[in-house]
């Protein structure tokens, strides 16, 4: 009998030891604790949080840009530099998506000035009107969504904030801002501006020029300058800057008038690519990165073409400037030193020239 009872508590303690022990029922989803929304003490001042500043950034091949499938429709984003126009519902998303990876990689800051598009290009620039109070804000599309009937965007919560719809979906329009757009500055409304950079000084500019194989001679020793005033030239040969001399004042520079020349039509063998940007009235403000120098127009021009040969990408943001008695080639304009001599090497590694960035104010 106590055999008995001891092979009976053996296989009791047995059964207990392989069975999973729930501690309550499983979590339903879309329940409070799955809701998303905002902290329970978010950031003060977020009112005031600047919008993003539209620059140019090279559309990403591949990756968040390529077909998707999101509950058996099929969603084709835009690889183009092309403009936007739409009309819908706008929705935000917070704490439940705060800290993890978007669908460009980037990690979901609820508190920035960005915003989720089912297709627009990644990345882009939108701006986003809320036609109930005329507030607008300035977005940065690095993810993808939303995926409901109606909705055009998902804004961060502080996008969502500004242009007050925190309660609830609501009625927006959205316009996409292009490469066009900002190299001639008409996606700013008055009294925007760009956000106030460090000041960068120029090195004093060379005495004539130098030929152009002496430019390429030297290609790679000079990476990552970083100069407010372009190289003069008296030649079609592209000049190359002189560094260690005495500085110059920006402001000086910036009081310099610059005329524009309309930039000479693309290439044949680049049809594809984005459509180029008539020439702006007057130089934007901001980071140009000056490609070359010239007597004549015929000698930028050539260099345009073959810049747009090896870097389709950068074709819609160059333009032809006739300042100082020279043609000079620029890509622009950058919002940040960073973005610009980003540029600056994308040029070295592909054309192995020497640019050199240019501050308009």
């Amino acid at each position: 009998m106590r055999l008995l009872a001891v092979l009976l508590l053996t296989a009791l303690l047995a059964a207990c030891g392989s069975a999973p022990l729930r501690h309550g029922p499983a979590p339903i989803p879309g329940a409070s604790g799955d809701r998303d929304g905002a902290e329970a003490h978010p950031p003060a001042n977020l009112a005031a949080t600047p919008d993003a500043a539209p620059h140019v950034e090279a559309i990403r091949k591949g990756g968040p840009n390529k077909p998707y499938e999101v509950d058996g429709e099929t969603y084709t984003p835009q690889t183009g530099d092309a403009p936007l126009v739409e009309r819908g519902l706008a929705s935000w998303y917070g704490k439940k998506f705060h800290g993890h990876p978007t669908a460009s990689g980037e990690v979901y800051d609820m508190y920035a000035m960005t915003a989720a598009h089912a297709t627009m290009p990644i990345p882009s620039y939108a701006r986003v009107r809320n036609p109930a109070n005329g507030r607008e804000v300035i977005v940065r599309i690095n993810d993808r969504g939303p995926f409901h009937k109606g909705r055009v965007i998902d804004l961060s919560y502080t996008a969502a904030l500004k242009l007050g719809i925190l309660n609830g979906v609501t009625q927006v329009e959205v316009e996409r801002i292009t490469y066009a757009d900002i190299a001639n500055g008409a996606w700013q409304r008055p009294g925007e501006k760009l956000p106030d950079a460090p000041p960068v000084y120029a090195a004093a500019t060379p005495v004539g020029a130098p030929p152009a194989e002496t430019t390429a001679q030297v290609a790679g020793r000079q990476a990552g300058r970083d100069m407010a005033a372009p190289p003069d030239a008296a030649s079609d040969a592209p000049a190359r800057p002189v560094a260690g001399a005495a500085a110059a004042s920006t402001t000086a520079l910036a009081a310099a008038a610059s005329q524009p020349v309309v930039p000479a039509p693309p290439p044949e063998s680049t049809a594809a690519a984005a459509p180029l940007p008539s020439a702006p009235k007057a130089a934007s403000p901001g980071y140009w990165v000056q490609l070359g120098a010239f007597g004549r127009l015929d000698g930028a021009e050539q260099l345009r073409r073959r810049v747009v040969d090896s870097l389709d990408a950068m074709a819609p943001l160059l333009a032809i400037f006739r300042d100082g008695g020279l043609n000079r080639l620029q890509a622009g304009p950058y919002a940040t030193r960073e973005d610009a001599r980003a540029a600056q090497r994308r040029v070295h590694d592909a054309l192995g020239m020497d640019a050199v960035i240019v501050l308009r104010k």
